[in-house]
């Protein structure tokens, strides 16, 4: 089973980049895009539309900012919206798709602005409530795959230049200690289980691709799917948007 994890920066501007044209050649069973910049509404190129998925939006209440969607190759037994999150789900930022017994889900995390206690404040607590759910739902009968734009990197191998992004949010001890502790109880970052390389970026957040590369977009798995990894890769041949796709293959069926 493939899936293919895709942050846009506005799913406009990356089709027009030649993202659907790209993602025709990869075969995927799921696409997980973040960040869509627009409502379901405003899609009207059946571009948006390939006729092999089945596609779901979630959209910001403004439709003009966030938004996530989900393309299913097969038809999902239920479609969940948001996770109950009051302050956070108007945002358009999590759609999940459930199967049998496996969900697959497109996060996108908030973000702040270097500097901004206010902004940093209310991410952090997004991260409070999105971990005390995700230790919640370790409790049911499925496994679950959870891709996404998660707006921190891990490790120091997560982030090209370390010392300068040190105290810039995304990159704070405390919501390291926060992946940390997720990866301790119960989930697994896919990526990692089957590439180590220091150099493997997913975001370029100044656009430059030469400096400054952050691994910010996951594959977040439930542990039981832990040996289901098959192969896993960061397209960068082409730019779509400041973050590029993440490809995973698992051995799973649904």
């Amino acid at each position: 089973m493939r899936i293919i994890s895709f942050s846009a920066d506005g799913i406009k501007n990356a089709a027009e980049k030649g993202f659907y044209d790209w993602l025709k050649e990869q075969d995927a069973d799921f696409v997980c895009i973040q960040d869509l910049r627009c409502s379901e509404y405003d899609l009207q190129d059946n571009l948006f539309f390939p006729q092999e998925y089945n596609p779901y939006f979630f959209d910001d209440i403004d439709g003009k900012a966030n938004g996530v969607a989900i393309y299913c190759r097969q038809l999902p037994k239920a479609i969940m919206t948001g996770l109950g999150f009051a302050d956070f789900d108007m945002e358009g930022r999590y759609i999940q798709a459930d199967y049998e017994n496996i969900s697959v889900a497109s996060l996108l995390a908030p973000v702040a602005e270097p500097g901004n206690a206010e902004q940093q404040a209310r991410k952090n607590e997004f991260y409070e409530l999105l971990g005390n759910h995700l230790q919640k739902v370790r409790n049911k009968r499925r496994e679950f795959i959870i891709c996404g734009n998660w707006s921190v990197a891990h490790t120091p191998a997560d982030v090209q230049d370390t010392e300068r992004n040190s105290t810039v949010s995304g990159f704070l001890a405390e919501e390291r200690q926060w992946m940390n502790e997720l990866f301790q109880e119960g989930y697994v970052d896919a990526f990692r289980e089957i590439n180590s390389d220091q150099d493997e970026y997913s975001w370029w957040p100044e656009g430059d691709r030469a400096s400054n590369g952050w691994r910010s977009d996951f594959h977040v798995i439930s542990k039981g799917l832990q040996y289901a990894v098959d192969y896993g890769a960061i397209y960068k041949s082409r730019e779509f948007s400041t973050h590029a796709p993440i490809i995973m293959d698992y051995d799973i069926e649904l």
